[in-house]
């Protein structure tokens, strides 16, 4: 399934998606992510194994030295890299952030913040993403966050918020 862009050049893996419909689940649940939604992120593009998202700089997310606080940069950044995994995971399933690392390289001091997420290891329960988070000044780019990541698969638990009845299932 094309998603509108070809694959990034520098993305080591090539990912065959197990859900044929792994780029709507993906679309329809990152817009029920409030938070990212709060802070004015958008996805920005998807494919197997790796997802890009956008945060253009708003005062509201800066620090008291006017850059973009570091917990907005690891959100987007966690974000990016679960999303790459899920595009992985079967239908039927979820996933959720079991843990990660990131290192701050360069301050988001930028007009833009572009995180990519990538899968370096699919596994049936466990997968194994890195990001990078990169922040656009004056038509340049610098490398500003890395991550690396590891996210559970939650087999058997429909993308949905708590309370919501799954499709088919008649109700709560």
């Amino acid at each position: 399934m094309k998603t509108g862009r070809q694959r990034p050049s520098h993305l080591v893996h090539h990912f065959e998606p197990s859900d044929p419909d792994w780029a709507a689940k993906v679309r329809d649940s990152f817009s029920r992510q409030k938070v990212m939604a709060f802070i004015g992120a958008r996805l920005a593009d998807v494919g197997p194994g790796w997802c890009e998202i956008h945060l253009p700089h708003r005062e509201e997310l800066t620090q008291q030295h006017g850059y973009i606080q570091a917990g907005i940069i690891a959100a987007i950044v966690d974000n990016a890299g679960g999303y790459a995994g899920y595009t992985l995971m079967p239908a039927g399933s979820t996933v959720l952030t079991v843990e990660y690392k990131i290192n701050h390289l360069a301050p988001g001091d930028g007009e833009l913040l572009i995180a990519v997420g990538e899968v370096v290891k699919p596994g049936r329960n466990l997968v194994i993403a890195r990001g990078d988070v990169y922040v656009v000044k004056q038509g340049k780019t610098r490398h500003c966050a890395t991550m690396q990541q590891t996210l559970m698969t939650m087999h058997g638990k429909d993308d949905l918020p708590p309370g919501t009845p799954s499709p088919g299932s008649g109700g709560l």
